[in-house]
């Protein structure tokens, strides 16, 4: 089974970093998309970053500030935040896909359970 266990979060002033991890296993890990996405309050699933054989994606809320990278050895991406901002705060989840990233939730099958970051002013 495709299981996805993300770890990391917590609370955080702004300006501050976290470094959440996603530890995968079910599934050949060179082979798929693994990233991203965030949900806070009353608002839609957004996608984060995500990586693939092809690229690095970074949503444009978060380019300069995030930074996604991976433990092949471990099965293991990791999501490097800093400089948070209180509009970071979402429960971020882990995800992947066959075999290339996309930023539309509706396109991946594979979730992790999500952690909860925030961000205070």
């Amino acid at each position: 089974d495709v299981q996805l266990q993300a770890s990391g979060g917590g609370l955080v002033q702004a300006g501050g970093s976290l470094r959440l991890s996603c530890a995968t296993s079910g599934f050949t890990f060179d082979d798929y998309g693994i990233g991203w996405f965030r949900q806070a309050p009353g608002k839609e699933r957004e996608g984060v970053s995500c990586q693939d054989l092809m690229n690095t994606y970074y949503a444009e809320s978060v380019k300069g500030r995030f930074a996604i990278s991976s433990d092949n050895a471990k099965n293991t991406v990791y999501l490097q935040m800093s400089n948070l901002k209180p509009e970071d705060t979402a429960v971020y989840y882990c995800v992947a896909r066959y075999p290339l990233c996309s930023f539309n939730p509706d396109m991946y099958k594979y979730w992790g359970q999500g952690t909860q970051v925030t961000v205070s002013s």
